[in-house]
């Protein structure tokens, strides 16, 4: 989504390649807009350090700590050369009032970010990696349109290193597992796009996998 924030480059802030911008659970009270660059963000789960996120110009981070005055729920490191618009709550306040079509945009930037960000952690909490990588389709399937809500095959354009990198797992084991998923039918690997058979297939797997966490 693009916005025009140029009358905000005085909020313009600049990171480079390998800077921690904020750690996860010290207290927060700005976000930022990203302009140019990328954005990794990071989360501690079960003493391993995950990439949940890679984060593109255009996109926010560190809004949680507007939303909710809590901590920072994972650590932001620049990628690369960062530009960046930093809002805290007090210009954040000032963009509300006097550009309110651009605070809706961010608004909607806002909700979007949270769904995706929480849908990401529930794919994280599952012990099975097969499990985690049939819930990234999951996820891409919540927001993809679908012409026929009969048809369960789903086309997805992505790739397998993106596939490991939401499912919080290295490429080869991504590689292994949807090789694995290949070998028994459930789904194609093109070097484009993945396709998958069966989507209902493999919400019942995750559903069970799911289960079986909270029976232990």
């Amino acid at each position: 989504m693009a916005l025009d924030l140029s009358m905000f480059n005085r909020f313009a802030v600049n990171f480079q390649a390998g800077d921690i911008i904020f750690c996860e659970h010290e207290p927060g009270d700005n976000f930022y807009l990203i302009q140019s660059g990328r954005v990794q963000i990071v989360k501690i789960i079960d003493d391993l350090e995950k990439i949940i996120d890679i984060l593109q110009p255009g996109e926010l981070f560190g809004e949680m700590a507007i939303l909710e005055e809590a901590p920072r729920s994972a650590s932001a490191v620049s990628l690369d050369t960062v530009k960046a618009l930093e809002f805290n709550r007090e210009n954040f306040e000032i963009l509300m009032k006097g550009t309110p079509q651009i605070a809706l945009k961010l608004l909607k930037l806002f909700t979007k970010r949270i769904y995706d960000q929480k849908r990401r952690f529930l794919i994280l909490t599952l012990d099975d990696p097969q499990a985690k990588i049939a819930d990234v389709f999951l996820m891409l399937s919540e927001t993809q349109p679908v012409s026929d809500n009969s048809a369960n095959e789903r086309t997805f354009m992505t790739t397998v290193e993106d596939i490991a990198h939401w499912a919080g797992v290295s490429p080869s084991e991504s590689k292994r597992i949807l090789g694995h998923f290949a070998g028994q039918r459930r789904l194609e690997i093109f070097p484009d796009k993945i396709i998958v058979q069966n989507i209902n297939d493999f919400a019942r797997f995750v559903s069970s996998k799911r289960r079986s966490q909270v029976s232990e």
